[in-house]
C-alpha cells in the first residue's frame, strides 16, 4: 500500500492505574485499554458494542475475514484472533509508533493471521478490492475523527467492501458533528443501518450491512448474547437490555 500522508506527529503515551493499562494520543483521552490480568478480553464498553455484528450474524464460520480501520491498543484485532481462529485479521493503522506500542505493551500476537498494515485506512478502502465480513472502524487521532474516514465516500467505500452478510461497524462520539456522521452512514447505506444505544462514555456505535438484511428478535439477540458469553466471556447481555429500551416490539430490522 502507497503511503501518501504523513504519520501523525502527536506522543503515543501509556498510563497504568488498578490494574488496567490505557494508551493515550497526547492528552487524557483514552484511546484503548487492557485490564492487565486479561488481556485477551474488552476492557471498554464501546469496544464491547463493537462486536455486535456477532449477535446479529450468528452463523457458524461467521466471520470469515475481518477489516480494522485503526489498531489503537489491538483490544478488538485481539478478541476476534483469540475467538474466531477461523477468521484472518487485516488492521490498518497510520501511524507505526502505535503498532510498536501495542506489541510491545498491550501483547499484541505476531501471527501470519493478524496482518498490520501501515497506511491510509481512507486511500485502502477507496482503492477497492478484497471484501470482508466484518468491517470495524475506529480511527481517532488527538483531534477526534479524521476527516477522511468521516467522509460519504469512505462510508461507501466500506459498503462496497463487504460481502453480502457483511456489517461495517463505526465508532462515533456524541459531540459537534455527531448527527452530520449519522447522516452520511445513512446515505452511504441507503437507510440500512442501525444506531446502537449510547455507552455511558458518549461513544455510539453506527452499523450498516452489506445487501442481506438484518431481522432479529430480541430474544435471538438474547440466546446468542448468552452462547457468545459462554464461548468467549464477552457479556453483551446488557447491550440487549438497551437496545430492549429501543425497540419495544422486540424486532430488530434494518
Amino acid at each position: 500500500m502507497k503511503k501518501h500522508r504523513k504519520p501523525p506527529r502527536h506522543p503515543v503515551d501509556i498510563s497504568e492505574a488498578d490494574g488496567i493499562r490505557q494508551l493515550h494520543f497526547g492528552s487524557d483521552w483514552v484511546q484503548g485499554a487492557m485490564r492487565i490480568a486479561r488481556p485477551w478480553s474488552l476492557e471498554l464498553e464501546y469496544t464491547r458494542d463493537m462486536m455486535a455484528g456477532l449477535l446479529l450474524r450468528s452463523t457458524a464460520g461467521w466471520p470469515k475475514k475481518a477489516l480494522l480501520a485503526g489498531l489503537g491498543a489491538g483490544s478488538l484485532a485481539k478478541f476476534l484472533f483469540r475467538h474466531y481462529p477461523g477468521c484472518r485479521i487485516t488492521v490498518l493503522e497510520i501511524n507505526p509508533q502505535v503498532e510498536f506500542v501495542a506489541r510491545q505493551y498491550f501483547r499484541l500476537p505476531d501471527d501470519p493471521r493478524l496482518d498490520v498494515r501501515i497506511g491510509c485506512a481512507a486511500e485502502f478502502m477507496l482503492a477497492g478490492g478484497e471484501r470482508y465480513d466484518l468491517i470495524l472502524s475506529d480511527a481517532f487521532d488527538d483531534d477526534g475523527l479524521p476527516v477522511l474516514l468521516d467522509s460519504e465516500g469512505y462510508y461507501l467505500a466500506c459498503r462496497a467492501r463487504l460481502t453480502d452478510s457483511g456489517l461495517f461497524c463505526a465508532n462515533l462520539l456524541r459531540e459537534k458533528g455527531f448527527a452530520a456522521s449519522v447522516d452520511r452512514i445513512r446515505q452511504a447505506f441507503d437507510g440500512h443501518h442501525l444506531a446502537l444505544p449510547a455507552c455511558s462514555s458518549g461513544n455510539t456505535i453506527l452499523i450498516g450491512r452489506g445487501d442481506d438484511a438484518v431481522d432479529r428478535s430480541l430474544a435471538e439477540l438474547a440466546a446468542n448474547a448468552d452462547a457468545l458469553r459462554r464461548a468467549t466471556r464477552l457479556d453483551l447481555r446488557p447491550l440487549v437490555r438497551r437496545l430492549a429500551n429501543d425497540h419495544p416490539d422486540g424486532l430488530l430490522r434494518f
